[in-house]
């Protein structure tokens, strides 16, 4: 029986045959044009490609995917110049469209992300972009959502991670706070100054006060002991007369230290005694003390 075709024939064949065969794993696409027009996307398993007919123009990942966005110069809306670097997250819903519309989707989607983080920057000053850092990423996520939409992409994430200001604006920003925390310095060590002030002085009022009080109730002690042993006295020279001259002797070495105190009386005050009268004289003496 004569062969039908030839080993050469066979072998091509059989080359052909295991080239038409592909295998798609899960979370992956792959387009399949036939005869240079969009035939279709093969699912994931195995699949059959007719040779020289149909051609794998695209296989791409249907899982998330990380854009790393490189460092770019922008300008604020207070005109300060910072460096700004994001990262994108996004996925491929749509294959065909996405190979289609574009010749270089990653590089339009750089492209794109870089013009609106531009854009954002500069309606902010300079003190807003560290501060709605998070309002700003929610923003970029939905015009970068609507902008890739028409390509067959969603962008499900973008985080801003670092922005950095120019040389000569972080010189000025350790300046002014540097400035703050020597201006907070100043202030707490004033208050502390005062407070220590204020203590010192509470305590000097305090220690007068107490000392006023001793000095008040140690000299009403002594009238008090001086009154009762003037009243003792005068009961003793009552009771003896015969001293009464010797008294009178004694009392007359204390006239001096008497005037002082008469001195040291209130206004108005009047010592009336009769010298040849010793109770009269005790008497007058514990009255002046009295009031003293």
């Amino acid at each position: 029986m004569e062969t039908l075709f030839s080993l050469p024939a066979l072998v091509l064949l059989a080359f052909l045959g295991l080239g038409s065969v592909k295998v798609t794993s899960g979370g992956r696409s792959v387009l399949v044009e036939r005869l240079g027009k969009f035939d279709r996307e093969l699912k994931p398993g195995l699949s059959f490609v007719l040779p020289v007919v149909e051609k794998v123009v695209s296989k791409e990942s249907l899982k998330e995917r990380v854009l790393d966005i490189p460092p770019q110069q922008c300008i604020t809306r207070d005109n300060v110049s910072i460096e700004v670097d994001a990262v994108v997250y996004w996925q491929l819903l749509d294959h065909a469209r996405a190979y289609y519309a574009l010749d270089n989707l990653q590089a339009a989607m750089v492209n794109l992300v870089l013009t609106q983080i531009r854009a954002e920057m500069g309606k902010l000053d300079l003190d807003q972009t560290f501060t709605t850092r998070s309002e700003v990423n929610e923003v970029l996520l939905k015009e970068l959502d609507q902008a890739t939409d028409p390509w067959g992409v969603k962008v499900t994430r973008v985080e801003m991670r670092d922005i950095v200001p120019s040389q000569g604006v972080q010189q000025a920003m350790e300046q002014q706070m540097t400035a703050e925390r020597e201006k907070r310095a100043a202030i707490l060590r004033s208050e502390g100054e005062r407070d220590s002030q204020v203590n010192a002085a509470r305590g000097r009022a305090e220690s007068l006060l107490l000392d006023a009080e001793a000095k008040a109730k140690q000299q009403s002690l002594m009238a008090r002991a001086r009154a009762e042993a003037a009243a003792e006295l005068a009961k003793v020279i009552e009771a003896h007369p015969a001293g009464a001259e010797s008294l009178r002797l004694l009392l007359a070495k204390d006239w001096m230290a008497m005037g002082e105190e008469l001195a040291k009386a209130p206004g108005g005050s009047v010592l009336l005694v009769d010298p040849q009268s010793p109770a009269s004289l005790l008497t007058a003496l514990r009255n002046l003390q009295d009031k003293g």
